[in-house]
């Protein structure tokens, strides 16, 4: 058994070493989640998630969640509009942002989408605030739900001896729901439609199921904590964002690109492709193909998707590299992607 390991590991680390290509990593910027024209500088937040819910407490327990969790929803839905409203303005993307506080737009105790608002209604509204749209926090709800069970603890008595004593564990789940929408009013179109969720476990313990729940009672900040948090990540879905995306590179054929994939792990890639370059004349079709691939990625590691997409075509038309088909697809997509990019600029 143990020789076949080895031979197993030998084997993996001599494909490795003979392969004919190398990885590399390169940040790309995709699209926001949400267009939202750059003439969209004023905008309102309405909160139409306060809450009015009715609860039927049956126990010690349930009474303690039921006084918080009234002002829990809320309060958490507040801070999630304060903190988009304070996030908008830090990024200086909004010339100008404010809550707008109305009865008029409430929804009570509900956990899924309210009514969209009318175009009549979000004109009215834009007119009277001087804004270009609202976002709004169509619902925002928290359920949570109790366990309690008998654990058995070690505690030191007055003699210094450990015994066991019998503890209720309370075992405290809370669910938080919310939901976005954004009305652009110059265009007269919905934005986006958002909804997520996430859960929360704490764990307390204490003599009774009521002292058990007491210890964890800093429930309430973790909700609140993650409300912040709510407003500040919906804050960056009209922003575009960067990913790191993966390229294969060929390392194998000639001297030149042995001496190229040395550059290119040294950061070296501008000097690499002068290697690649004189490779492009080979008369050997297989390794001309692969100095036109690579020619490619130097491209788009310098950002001209145009002539990355020429070496790569050539790579695969004049020279047949199947690895420079699958390459230009990418290269296309990406171009459309940039372009994307460019009208959400204006």
């Amino acid at each position: 058994m143990k020789n076949n390991y080895l031979f197993l590991l030998l084997l993996s680390a001599l494909i490795v070493s003979c392969s004919s290509t190398n990885n590399l990593t390169m940040n790309a910027t995709q699209p926001a989640p949400v267009y939202l024209s750059k003439q969209v500088q004023r905008v309102g937040i309405i909160n139409r998630s306060i809450p009015d819910k009715k609860y039927e407490a049956i126990d010690a327990i349930d009474k303690i969640l039921t006084m918080e969790g009234k002002e829990l929803d809320k309060e958490g839905s507040e801070i999630t509009v304060e903190s988009l409203k304070s996030e908008l303005e830090k990024t200086n993307r909004m010339e100008y942002v404010t809550i707008i506080d109305s009865v008029d737009f409430k929804q009570y105790g509900i956990d899924q989408f309210s009514n969209e608002l009318s175009w009549e209604k979000i004109n009215q509204i834009c007119q009277q605030e001087n804004l270009d749209a609202i976002y709004e926090l169509s619902f925002y709800d928290t359920d949570s739900n109790i366990r309690y069970k008998a654990v058995t603890s070690q505690v030191t008595n007055a003699f210094g001896i450990k015994v066991p004593v019998i503890e209720q564990e309370a075992t405290v789940s809370t669910l938080i729901k919310w939901g976005w929408r954004i009305y652009d009013n110059q265009e007269k179109v919905i934005r986006d439609v958002f909804a997520s969720s996430k859960g929360i476990t704490l764990t307390g313990k204490g003599i009774n199921p009521v002292k058990a729940f007491e210890t964890i009672k800093n429930r309430k900040d973790a909700v609140l904590n993650i409300s912040k948090n709510i407003g500040i990540d919906y804050t960056y879905r009209i922003f575009p964002y960067t990913i790191r995306v993966s390229r294969e590179y060929f390392v194998r054929g000639t001297n030149n690109f042995e001496i190229g994939k040395r550059r290119a792990r040294a950061g070296q890639w501008d000097s690499a492709a002068e290697l690649w370059l004189l490779e492009t004349k080979n008369k050997n079709s297989k390794i001309a193909g692969r100095a036109y691939y690579n020619m490619a990625i130097i491209n788009e590691i310098n950002g001209d998707l145009d002539q990355a997409i020429n070496w790569a075509t050539q790579s695969y038309t004049d020279y047949n590299n199947k690895l420079a088909l699958h390459y230009l697809n990418i290269l296309k997509n990406r171009k459309r992607t940039n372009q994307q990019l460019g009208e959400e600029s204006q």
